[in-house]
C-alpha cells in the first residue's frame, strides 16, 4: 500500500514538474511567434514594411545583430539581413529579408520576399505599396528543458514550415516619411495537436514616421517614431531623437514607452558604409536585476552608390 502511494506521489510530482516547465516555456513560445524587436528600426524598415523596398534608389544591404537582456539565460538573440533595390522596371522595387530569432529552446527563421511599386506624386514626393510573401521555419527543443523525466516532454519540433503574407504602404519626400504595414496577416497556429502547448502568430500592426530637419550646414536633427500594436500585448511606442554631425557622426537617445531607454551612436564611414550601435536599459523591474546587463544592437549598412548625388533621399532614412 505504501509503495502504491509513493508511486502515485512520484507520478503527481512528475506531472507538476512538466506543468511547471511548460508554464515557463509557453511565454517564450508565444513571444517567439511575435515579430522581432529593434531599436535602430530606421535602418531596418524593410524588415517590417515591404513598401520600403527600392525606396533608396539604389542597391542597399543591411545586417543587424541584437542581444536582448544580456546575462539572462535564454534571452532573445536576433540576426537580420536584408537586401533591396529598384530592379530597372519603372516603379518596381525588390528585396529579400532573413531573420533568425532565438529565445531559450525555441528558434525561428523567417525568409521574406519584398515587392514594391512606387507612384511618383510630385518631384520629391513618392507613394509606395508593397507585399511580403514569407516562409517561417520553427524549431522547439523540448529536450533542453530541465525536468527529471524527459519522457514526459513532447517531441521536438524540427523546421516546421508555415507560409505567410504581409503588406504595407510607404510615403516619403526628401525630408519626411511615414509608413503603415502588417508584415504577417495570417495567424498561424504551431503544434496545435498538443493540448499542453500551442503558439499562435499574432498580427503585428506597424506605423513608422520621421522627419529630417537641417539646423545648420553641419548639423541635422531627426525625430522618429515607431508604433507597434499586437492583440493581447501592451501598445509599443518607440520615440527617438538623433543628430547627424558633419554628415559623419550620429548620436541620439530613444525611449520605448514603459519599457526601456536607449543610447544610439553611429558613424558614416563613407557615403556608402554606415555603422550603428544601440544600448537599451530596461525601465521595468527586469532592468533592476543583477543578471540583466541591458540589450545591445549592432547594424552595418552598405549602399551601392558611386557619388552622393545619386542619393534620392537623405541617408538618415
Amino acid at each position: 500500500m505504501g509503495q502504491a502511494v509513493k508511486g502515485k506521489g512520484n507520478y503527481r510530482n512528475r506531472i507538476k514538474e512538466l506543468g511547471l516547465a511548460l508554464m515557463l516555456l509557453l511565454p517564450m513560445l508565444v513571444w517567439s511567434q511575435q515579430d522581432a524587436q529593434y531599436t535602430q528600426y530606421v535602418y531596418n524598415t524593410v524588415s517590417v514594411n515591404p513598401a520600403y523596398a527600392g525606396s533608396k534608389g539604389h542597391l542597399s544591404i543591411a545586417g543587424l545583430y541584437r542581444a536582448q537582456w544580456v546575462g539572462l539565460e535564454g534571452a532573445p538573440v536576433t540576426q537580420t539581413l536584408n537586401v533591396h533595390s529598384p530592379i530597372g522596371i519603372k516603379g518596381v522595387g525588390l528585396g529579400v529579408s532573413f531573420v533568425n530569432d532565438v529565445i531559450g529552446p525555441t528558434s525561428e527563421t523567417l525568409i521574406d520576399l519584398d515587392i514594391s511599386y512606387t507612384v511618383q506624386l510630385d518631384f520629391d514626393k513618392q507613394l509606395s505599396f508593397g507585399i511580403k510573401p514569407s516562409a517561417n521555419l520553427l524549431n522547439v527543443r523540448f529536450n533542453e528543458l530541465n525536468v527529471n523525466d524527459d519522457t514526459l516532454l513532447p517531441t521536438n519540433i524540427d523546421n516546421q514550415f508555415s507560409p505567410n503574407f504581409g503588406a504595407g504602404v510607404y510615403y516619403h519626400t526628401d525630408r519626411f516619411y511615414a509608413g503603415f504595414s502588417v508584415p504577417r496577416l495570417l495567424e498561424t497556429e504551431h503544434f496545435e495537436e498538443s493540448s499542453l502547448s500551442t503558439a499562435r502568430e499574432q498580427i503585428n500592426f506597424y506605423f513608422i514616421s520621421g522627419y529630417v530637419m537641417e539646423l545648420n550646414p553641419f548639423l541635422k536633427f531627426k525625430p522618429a517614431i515607431l508604433t507597434k500594436l499586437v492583440q493581447g500585448a501592451p501598445l509599443q511606442v518607440d520615440v527617438s531623437a538623433n543628430f547627424l554631425f558633419n554628415e559623419k557622426f550620429i548620436g541620439g537617445l530613444a525611449y520605448r514607452w514603459d519599457a526601456a531607454v536607449s543610447g544610439l551612436v553611429g558613424f558614416q564611414v563613407s557615403d556608402q558604409f554606415l555603422i550603428g550601435i544601440a544600448y537599451d536599459r530596461e525601465t521595468t523591474a527586469l532592468g533592476g536585476t543583477t543578471f540583466n546587463d541591458g540589450s545591445f544592437e549592432l547594424v552595418l549598412r552598405y549602399d551601392f552608390i558611386s557619388a552622393i548625388g545619386n542619393l534620392k533621399s537623405p541617408r538618415f532614412f
